[in-house]
């Protein structure tokens, strides 16, 4: 069982963190959570998902192109 925190240690902690916003975790950028953002209606969370959208889906038309290069080289 783990010990215990300080009192000191628990606010030197919580000081740490103070004026942090939290952090969510990364969600790729598929239906149900683009969705959902737009349920919920807040437009800097869709622009910001968008935007990461975005970059997400440059970034695997990059790796298809490279990746049919190599599938046509290898057809012959």
């Amino acid at each position: 069982m783990p010990a215990k925190k300080s009192k000191s240690a628990k606010k030197a902690a919580k000081k740490a963190g103070a004026g942090k916003r939290p952090t969510s975790p990364a969600v790729p950028p598929y239906g149900p959570p683009i969705r959902d953002a737009i349920a919920r209606g807040n437009l800097a969370e869709m622009k910001s998902l968008a935007a990461r959208t975005r970059k997400y889906v440059a970034e695997v038309e990059r790796a298809m192109k490279a990746l049919d290069g190599k599938i046509a080289k290898h057809k012959g």
